[in-house]
């Protein structure tokens, strides 16, 4: 800064207030613009952080399962989308749904003393984080509650929405409704299948524990369950995939098989390339993007002073018909 300060024939002061977006006379900024131009400066928002009236590094932290999962990728672009607007800059990492990688995360985000962190958690809770909260973090869970912490979050309606997709599956006339989903002690995975029963029963189905399927992490052997299922001499006339990598390999067994026109589908949230194929699929819909919006809304009004009570957002899940959930049972 000094260097450009010398070049410019300004004070550091004066570039310090033009890298910092602080008012000066027009002809002052330009020199000390060419000046920085001329020496490619990179302005440290690290250390000038440090100087903050405010204390703010103008960063925040995001925490996700897997960052590469199209629905976490939109979460984050709706968390940028508003911190732009702030001029304020994100950074990602992935948990990969284990709770020492996570903290790993965490505590190095914290180094690099961040503003506030939205994490999407593991199943595992956050007793950890109690005294940052109290020091003045600002903090928001979204996707996925808080566990023994009190903070806010932004939800989706889980179980509504599963159970509008099985009660559609029912409506067709389907009693033999697979369900393949994530594992049970994460709170996505166990709402869904919630909603999944609730469904069941409201149809007076019984429920049959063998078309209750949870693959592994991250749909690694999806397709071969729903292979399996399918081959089956009790197959399922319809499935319910209640997370969006789950649907991507059950759709390939279906198409594999050739059963796509015979088997209804109704996936949990939507898919790349969900309409282009045939039948389109009918899904139940998550807002990835607005979760995204909404989680950094309420941590930017926390880092804005709000010091009230936890809030929890829920977004509606609608159901989208496309084709695949509206086959009727061929057997």
């Amino acid at each position: 800064m000094r260097d450009v300060a010398a070049i410019a024939g300004v004070s550091v002061s004066t570039v310090s207030r033009v890298v910092n977006g602080s008012p000066v006379a027009a002809d002052l900024a330009v020199k000390v613009q060419q000046a920085v131009a001329l020496l490619g400066y990179r302005h440290n928002h690290t250390a000038g952080a440090l100087r903050r009236a405010d204390g703010l590094s103008l960063t925040i932290g995001l925490i996700f399962e897997d960052v590469s999962n199209p629905f976490f990728s939109a979460i984050h672009r709706g968390v940028e989308e508003t911190a732009r607007t702030r001029g304020v800059v994100t950074f990602a990492g992935s948990s990969d749904e284990e709770p020492e990688r996570e903290r790993e995360l965490i505590d190095a985000l914290l180094a690099r003393r961040v503003d506030g962190l939205i994490i999407a958690p593991t199943a595992t809770d956050r007793i950890h984080l109690r005294r940052d909260v109290a020091a003045g973090l600002a903090l928001v869970f979204v996707d996925r509650p808080p566990v023994s912490i009190d903070a806010d979050c932004v939800l989706s309606d889980n179980r509504g929405g599963a159970e509008r997709a099985v009660t559609h599956l029912t409506m067709q006339g389907h009693r033999r409704i697979g369900y393949l989903g994530d594992r049970s002690g994460i709170h996505t995975a166990s709402e869904r299948l919630a909603g999944y029963r609730a469904a069941l029963a409201r149809a007076g189905i019984p429920e049959e524990r063998q078309l209750i399927r949870h693959p592994r992490h991250r749909a690694t052997d999806a397709y071969e369950i729903t292979s399996e299922m399918l081959r089956s001499s009790d197959a399922p006339t319809a499935l319910f995939t209640s997370q969006n990598l789950i649907t991507l390999e059950a759709l390939r067994a279906l198409h594999h098989l050739g059963l796509q026109a015979q088997v209804a589908l109704v996936g949990f949230d939507d898919v790349p390339l969900g309409e282009a194929i045939e039948p389109a699929v009918t899904v139940v819909a998550q807002s990835a993007r607005e979760l995204g919006r909404q989680a950094a809304q309420l941590l930017f009004s926390r880092l804005d002073g709000y010091d009230g009570p936890a809030r929890r957002l829920i977004l509606d899940t609608p159901l989208i018909q496309r084709g695949s959930g509206e086959l009727p049972p061929r057997r």
